[in-house]
């Protein structure tokens, strides 16, 4: 069909539809489908609905928006700058997907402001979202008052037939649905093409039925394509039906075309996840009517869509009339709330983590975490968190506070049931929802596969999460090989921007949550032992927020014969191989690497102070596999791992049999010193 006239909302769908196209024609790479078809839909929510400020994007009180269809990126790119936000200029535009890019081939929080969350891998968005919802709910019901509202917006989100395939946005749906999300509200871009072509060849449920099951606000929107001001009003209307369900979140399935106006690849795959090429792009411009060259805007356009600069002004001015009573007021919260928002925390807090001395009595490392989740939660009330069905085990719940629940958003004991996956996305959410809040998620250390892609995120985004991961080594015992971890912690070593800290007594566990606490732009992952460990001689939370250190030695560098290197539970047993060594007449340092990314952020001459290069004797001892500890052997160092999957036995019987005791690291040592 080809379009004669246009109407100033045609103008303003065809400008975010040409900006996606252009940019991926010139770019030759990215998915110019989904921002085609979803145009229409996203202009009724970003120009009649949503509440947002261009030229201050962390307003606090704004609306939040997340593609969690994120391959459509170009379509969030557009948004951001016809709307007029500075992040993304025309030639931002004109460099999607380049180097360097401030647009690149997926939403990216950190690069772009304006961008909520990352997005991409599919699924991950709309958990995120749920997140998000959930932050929103807490700090609402923490600081609104009877007589002034301060926190009170939306979460919008569109998703695409393959984010309702993924396995994680069930999950997170669910639980939604559980906690009765009321501003929690999603778009369904309902297409019907997957990269392989029609989506009936894999995916045929009614998605609807499926979130009226998970408790959710259900609507359909046929027409979704925006041809007339009938199918806008459509969608606007569904919309606003759902902001005035408040005890759901809604999802609103619309039925669109992925590459509406091309001609030849309109409804196929091929438009899904590559450049229309130049002959398409003319016959598109031709059948839209679109009369404009590559980039341009037309000027009643962008001038339509800069009027949500002065109204985000507008919005944020009445706000801060609304914050500026509240804080006369209510002093105490507004201090606590900016205090939240800003990052910083309070002076001395510190001083809640306790601190312990040989004298003081063995204790699994899970059980000493959880002595300090509480002590922190009585320090921080940012703090919150919990467990995928796991809080007894993991020792996570807060005995200060109740259960997070619908009607009582105020609580800090998040219950995410069994679903590990829809926990982490939901987690990156809460920390990146700008509120301060600091979320912790928890599970077995084994069940990170479930997952990982959440745990990847969080490093990626920058998000400031505890990840709480007990039961950490082959010492699980009688449930045998399928809940012992072996190379979990190796690879999680692997995720940059990630801190994995295997702490092996009550100070190294406290070290650990100070550093989680305080990294402002990377995740922690504390592995926690099941079975009791002894506080060491040695230990302090100074030494072990530097990843590494020395625990005992009493030699001068020059003299030293061996090095046993240790994390964890392994760390006795190298104090007590090394005071056997040492009645030989050896002169052994015992060393602690609870952090192996904290320890190489440390200088060249506090690691040389640790580890001196001259001393090559060295042995390493972890209950897990002996994968990447070369860096810190060398060629002519010894491991003392495991590369093969557990056993069901007693945690004790298994370590024996796995070569984790005394006598095993003395020998290794002997062979080692020759």
């Amino acid at each position: 069909m080809v379009v004669a006239t246009q109407s100033l909302e045609q103008l303003c769908i065809n400008s975010i539809r040409f900006l996606a196209i252009d940019a991926v024609e010139k770019a030759k790479s990215g998915h110019p489908g989904l921002p085609m078809g979803a145009a229409p839909m996203a202009f009724v929510l970003w120009d009649r609905l949503m509440r947002y400020n261009p030229k201050n994007p962390s307003w606090l009180n704004r609306d939040r928006f997340v593609l969690s269809a994120g391959h459509g990126c170009m379509l969030q790119y557009a948004l951001l700058h016809l709307t007029g936000y500075d992040s993304v200029s025309l030639e931002d535009i004109k460099q999607f997907r380049q180097w360097d890019s401030k647009t690149p081939g997926h939403p990216e929080n950190h690069v772009t402001k304006g961008i909520e969350v990352t997005t991409g891998p599919l699924g991950q968005g709309i958990a995120n979202a749920v997140g998000l919802a959930m932050a929103e709910a807490h700090l609402a019901a923490k600081f609104n008052k009877p007589d002034s509202t301060i926190i009170d917006h939306y979460t919008y989100v569109i998703v695409g037939d393959g984010c309702n395939m993924e396995g994680i946005s069930g999950e997170a749906a669910s639980l939604a649905g559980h906690l009765g999300l009321g501003k929690l509200i999603v778009l369904y871009d309902d297409n019907s093409i997957s990269i392989e072509g029609s989506t009936d060849i894999a995916f045929t449920e009614d998605v609807n039925k499926r979130f009226e099951a998970y408790g959710w606000h259900v609507q359909h929107v046929e027409k979704g394509n925006g041809e007339d001001n009938e199918s806008l009003d459509a969608m606007a209307k569904a919309i606003e039906a759902a902001k005035a369900v408040t005890d759901k979140p809604s999802f609103i399935k619309i039925t669109t075309l992925i590459g509406y106006g091309s001609p030849n690849k309109v409804n196929t795959y091929g438009v899904h996840g590559a450049a229309l090429g130049a002959e398409e792009v003319k016959l598109t411009r031709e059948n839209l009517g679109w009369n404009y060259s590559e980039f341009e805007i037309p000027e009643d356009a962008l001038a339509h869509f800069r009027k949500a600069v002065d109204r985000g002004a507008e919005y944020e001015a009445e706000w801060n009339k609304t914050f500026a009573d509240y804080k006369a007021k209510y002093a105490e919260d507004t201090a606590l709330l900016e205090r939240m928002v800003s990052g910083e925390l309070p002076e001395n807090w510190t001083d809640c983590l306790p601190t312990y001395t040989p004298a003081d009595k063995a204790d699994a490392t899970r059980n000493i975490s959880g002595k300090i989740l509480n002590a922190i939660a009585e320090t921080l009330p940012e703090l919150i968190g919990g467990s995928a069905d796991l809080a007894p085990s993991n020792k996570t719940a807060l005995k200060s506070t109740g259960d997070f629940q619908k009607g009582a958003y105020g609580e800090r004991n998040l219950h995410f049931g069994v679903r590990e996956h829809a926990m982490g996305a939901i987690c990156n959410g809460m920390a990146l929802h700008g509120g301060g809040l600091i979320p912790y998620g928890a599970t077995f250390l084994v069940f990170t596969d479930y997952m990982r892609n959440a745990i990847r995120l969080s490093a990626l985004s920058e998000a400031r999460v505890i990840w709480v991961m007990t039961h950490d080594s082959i010492a699980v015992g009688e449930d045998g090989p399928t809940h012992q971890p072996v190379e979990h912690v190796a690879s999680l070593r692997m995720i940059p921007n990630l801190s994995v800290f295997r702490p092996a007594d009550g100070n190294e566990t406290s070290a650990a949550y100070k550093v989680a606490i305080e990294s402002k732009s990377n995740p922690t992952l504390i592995a926690l032992s099941r079975q009791g460990l002894p506080q060491l001689e040695g230990s302090s939370i100074e030494k072990a927020e530097k990843g590494g250190y020395v625990l005992s030695c009493g030699f001068a560098p020059d003299e030293l014969d061996l090095i046993l290197i240790g994390t964890g539970s392994e760390l006795e047993l190298c104090v007590k191989a090394a005071d056997i060594l040492k009645a030989e007449g050896k002169k052994v340092r015992v060393v602690s690497l609870p952090s192996w990314e904290l320890f190489e952020a440390q200088s060249e001459e506090y690691k040389e102070s640790v580890l001196p290069k001259a001393i090559k004797n060295r042995v390493a001892v972890e209950a897990g596999t002996t994968f990447g500890w070369q860096r810190y052997t060398g060629d002519n160092g010894a491991i003392v791992g495991i590369d093969t999957f557990g056993a069901s036995a007693p945690g004790g019987v298994a370590l024996e049999n796995f070569g984790f005791n005394v006598d095993n690291v003395v020998a290794k040592a002997k062979e080692v010193i020759g």
